[in-house]
């Protein structure tokens, strides 16, 4: 006794309608990494200017002068 049953298959509309659903969030995931992508760009050049402050204070200290007169001199004061 073999019992034939109906498959049910997906309307036209609403493959469409999953395949948009997956599509936006392939775009979401993308949009983030993009936006995770721009803020480490941004802030490569806040790296580089706290590496040439730190240095300038390595220097300084090796002078002789204090931590606090070396950040002043290094933030621009005597």
């Amino acid at each position: 006794m073999a019992k034939n049953k109906k498959l049910k298959k997906c309307s036209s509309s609403r493959r469409i309608l999953w395949y948009a659903f997956g599509a936006a969030g392939l775009g979401a995931r993308a949009l983030a990494a993009l936006a995770l992508m721009a803020i480490a760009i941004k802030m490569h050049p806040i790296k580089s200017q706290s590496d040439l402050f730190n240095a300038c204070v390595e220097e300084v200290r090796a002078n002789g002068q204090s931590s606090s007169g070396a950040v002043r001199f290094c933030n621009g004061g005597n």
